[in-house]
């Protein structure tokens, strides 16, 4: 381990040169490339030295107790060696998650999409809910949040909503939302009090570069239509929607949320490349042996991971048995420790692969 430690903080000091050169600097694409390799190394490193330093630090105070000392320092010495060990140790245990073999889409941005699933209204007012705490939470982080596609509904809610979120890790974070989400509350509509259960899935998806997935153009289906509002109004008096049918998967993307046909194709085609590339990646984990994945869950989008109980304001996360009774604050976006947790849980499955 810290021979592959020493290796990385040599590659670091090597990458440190390189991106001053002014022939690197001269060759933009190749900085850029070269200052994202130094930037993810950069974290690791900085915590190697600051453990290499813990252990000058040990070994400085072995060294004075080996002299005669009065008992008044010696024991300021041992209790600091105490402290310096504790602390060793826990340096060492945060560089082995930091050697863990890292999502190649941990830094990337992410397309977030909900859908209305069992529930009918209730469930595409769930999908308004969730969409809103996602904003929210992203606000909180400092990331740039924009609607791709919508399909709203006459009382608020949304049959299916898509929304990119731009910002450093944003895929690292919220990955783990993968799934179904379950409500429990009494509707608005429900006179008779009586609990309702519905149901609302939600995909993040990173986006992807354009090399990342090949669209033959023969592949694709365009159509443009008149964009509409809400019961069946007319938004504008322009063919400016845009539908985009993926022949040999079947994927169908349709957005109409700009006045500018090209504005709504361009979007339509960033997240056709985003669900085609999150397809593909389902498919290749179906392959994956059930022992090599995550027990914090395969992102499956029929699994349901959570619930959220009005009546006990209450948000249950079913993979790792976490539950918070904050259920107002969590829908307002407070929902960090949530992810803590869920990352915590696969940091610890993959330290238990690595020691088996």
């Amino acid at each position: 381990m810290l021979d592959k430690l020493d290796f990385i903080e040599e590659k670091y000091n090597d990458l440190t040169r390189k991106i001053s050169e002014p022939e690197v600097i001269a060759d933009n694409k190749l900085w850029q490339k070269l200052m994202r390799e130094h930037s993810s190394l950069e974290e690791i490193v900085n915590k190697y030295k600051e453990y290499k330093n813990v252990l000058k630090n040990i070994e400085d105070d072995k060294e004075m107790l080996s002299d005669k000392l009065e008992a008044e320092l010696k024991e300021m010495i041992e209790e600091e060696l105490k402290e310096l060990s504790e602390k060793k140790e826990a340096l060492m245990h945060e560089l082995r998650i930091l050697l863990l073999p890292k999502d190649p889409n941990d830094d990337k941005n992410v397309f977030v999409e909900i859908r209305a699933g069992t529930g009918g209204e209730e469930a595409a007012l769930f999908a308004a809910d969730l969409l809103r705490m996602y904003t929210r939470y992203a606000e909180r982080q400092n990331w740039k949040v924009e609607i791709m596609s919508s399909n709203p509904t006459d009382i608020g809610g949304y049959k299916e909503v898509v929304l990119m979120i731009q910002g450093k890790g944003a895929y690292s974070k919220l990955k783990f939302e993968s799934g179904t989400h379950r409500v429990q509350r009494v509707p608005d509509t429900e006179a008779s009090g009586r609990i309702h259960t519905s149901a609302t899935t939600v995909a993040i998806m990173p986006e992807v570069e354009d090399v990342e997935v090949d669209i033959n153009p023969n592949d694709i289906h365009v159509d443009v239509f008149r964009a509409g509002g809400h019961g069946g109004q007319s938004v504008n008096t322009t063919d400016s929607a845009v539908r985009i049918t993926h022949m040999p998967s079947g994927l169908v993307v349709s957005c109409q949320d700009e006045k500018s046909q090209l504005k709504n194709k361009e979007k339509a085609m960033k997240v056709l490349k985003a669900r085609l590339y999150d397809k593909y990646q389902q498919e290749r984990s179906d392959q994956i042996a059930e022992n090599r994945r995550s027990q914090v869950g395969s992102g499956d989008r029929s699994e349901r991971i959570r619930t959220y109980n009005f009546p006990q304001g209450r948000v249950t996360d079913h993979r790792i048995g976490m539950t918070i009774y904050q259920l107002e604050s969590f829908l307002d976006g407070e929902v960090q420790s949530m992810l803590d947790a869920l990352n915590t849980a696969e940091q610890a499955e993959k330290l238990k692969a690595v020691g088996e």
